[in-house]
């Protein structure tokens, strides 16, 4: 035994000897030349090629490599035999990573491939104004060479786009709306953001389940139809108009809306907006992935159906200071100095300017269509018109589960004449899902009670439809106005707008013929009192 550790010794001696030798008489760049043409050497027999990702590409980020971290992190969970986990300040969330010098394999279009992570000591740093990390990562990526053309580009725009959605679905939502008087903040921005929370989704939107099924349908095509839309040539946006009465779900439906998709919010208020140019430039700084939003457009600013709005006098001078302002489609000036006009919001939603961003979404409320321009309301600007109806019986089975906690059935009891009375009821109560809920939510500790309450509720609200028509008037008088009292601001309304009574007319042919005849009326008066 004492002989073999002698022998051994004395082997390990030569060969530190040899390699000190060798140190000696070839020098550094001669090894490594000779390392590297030994390496292509076998690389040649090797029917694998690998590609090296790092952290940090010279003194810059690598993007792929943060990419490559968070798309292996989505499965790496379910497939990796060791793990890093971490979690971020202020989050419930835990990330899955591979641990250093670990590998996985994965499979994209049916070529599989193999990641590993690899992790470094970092040689000591001279003085840097950049100190680096002590450890080098990176990934490697193995591919068979006869795959290589065929995935590694689809690949590696797969591994980003992954990488985007996964960032998107993670971080926080934000709802944005227009500085006031259109100001910047402290970043020079003129959009202010608070958190996004709001609960709502589809599954607990009180809708018909059909439509909802559509609408959902349709926005899933919209989110994944970039491909669609470039190959059409038109710019990958859509509209949606959500009309119908107060307290029908609207707002509650943009909500779901976003969390069904993941965009932000931008809430624009056109009482802030002063200018078309201004409106153009708060588009320019909104993002992609985003909705925005204007509510109850009808009352933001003047722009009312032309075809239903005054004609102005025909006779107007080229040089009149305020041609210009009458010139323009749909606008003028309002009490707030709001120069907005109708063609420059329809270029704000389907001009020049609503191209300098990708996947968007408007939005626009109202609570009376019949009070838009129809150039807002055709296909190109809002693509999808939906109407939020009254509750109907299979909305009111959602708000029941949603506030109760049980199926309709269970709350009845089984009793199919008891669901029938209650569907009778709901379809001629005509109640908006807001008012449905403020009697469930206030007895949601008795489900026998709320069931009641609501049935007694819809029985009162159909006996008050019937006596009064059961239509606008009702809803008029719900709304906390008198329908006297809201006739007579109408017909004051009408006479401030027409320009003289009795002076309405179809055309401006017909307009100035009759101010034509009463100027003559009123010159043939004026010489029988001078006559006289």
């Amino acid at each position: 035994m004492k002989e073999f550790w002698t022998s051994l010794a004395s082997l390990l001696g030569v060969l530190a000897f040899c390699q000190s030798l060798l140190q000696m008489v070839f020098p550094p760049e001669l090894r490594f030349a000779s390392l590297k043409f030994l390496n292509r050497a076998l690389n040649c027999f090797s029917s694998y090629c690998y590609y090296d990702i790092t952290e940090i590409d010279g003194v810059n980020t690598n993007e792929l490599y943060n990419a490559v971290q968070l798309y292996l992190s989505s499965f790496v969970s379910a497939s990796g035999s060791r793990l890093s986990l971490t979690r971020a300040v202020n989050s419930s969330a835990t990330t899955f990573g591979l641990s250093n010098n670990d590998c996985i394999n994965d499979v994209f279009d049916g070529v599989a491939v193999q990641w590993e992570h690899v992790v470094t000591q970092r040689q000591s740093q001279n003085f840097s104004w950049r100190p680096l990390p002590d450890e080098k990562r990176g990934f490697t990526l193995r591919i068979r060479k006869r795959d290589k053309d065929l995935i590694l580009d689809s690949y590696l725009d797969y591994i980003m786009d992954k990488a985007n959605d996964i960032r998107r679905k993670n971080q926080e939502r934000l709802l944005y709306t227009n500085s006031r008087g259109g100001s910047l903040d402290s970043r020079g921005h003129p959009w202010e953001s608070v958190p996004f929370k709001h609960p709502s989704t589809f599954d607990t939107l009180a809708m018909d389940p059909e439509r909802k099924r559509q609408i959902m349908e349709d926005l899933r095509d919209f989110a994944a139809g970039q491909a669609f839309y470039q190959r059409t040539g038109r710019a990958w946006k859509r509209g949606y108009l959500l009309y119908g009465p107060p307290g029908t779900g609207k707002s509650s439906m943009i909500a779901a809306m976003a969390n069904f998709l993941g965009y932000d919010i931008y809430d624009l208020e056109l009482t802030e907006v002063h200018s078309n140019s201004e409106l153009r430039k708060l588009l320019m700084k909104t993002s992609s992935k985003s909705i925005i939003v204007i509510e109850d457009i009808d009352c933001s600013v003047n722009l009312s159906n032309r075809s239903k709005a005054p004609h102005a006098p025909a006779s107007r001078s080229y040089y009149d200071p305020g041609a210009a302002d009458a010139a323009r489609g749909g606008g003028g000036e309002d009490g707030n100095n709001n120069t907005i006009t109708l063609s420059g919001l329809l270029n704000f939603t389907d001009g020049l300017w609503s191209c300098c961003g990708s996947e968007r979404i408007f939005v626009f409320t109202t609570n009376h269509i019949d009070k838009l321009d129809p150039a807002l309301l055709r296909s190109g600007r809002m693509d999808m018109h939906i109407y939020m109806s009254y509750c109907s019986y299979p909305a009111l089975k959602i708000l029941l589960r949603n506030y109760l906690g049980s199926e309709a059935e269970d709350l009845l009891g089984g009793d199919t004449a008891a669901a029938g009375k209650l569907r009778e009821a709901v379809e001629k109560a005509k109640m908006t899902p807001a008012d449905i809920s403020e009697v469930l939510i206030k007895n949601r500790r008795n489900k026998e009670r709320a069931v009641g309450e609501l049935l007694e509720a819809l029985r009162a609200r159909a006996e008050r439809n019937e006596k009064y028509g059961g239509g606008m008037r009702e809803e008029r008088e719900l709304n906390g106005v008198a329908v006297e009292e809201e006739e007579e601001e109408e017909q004051e309304k009408r006479a401030l707008e027409s320009p003289k009574e009795g002076s309405d007319c179809d055309d401006d042919a017909s307009c100035k013929k009759v101010e034509d005849d009463e100027a003559e009326a009123e010159a043939e008066e004026a010489e029988a009192e001078k006559a006289k």
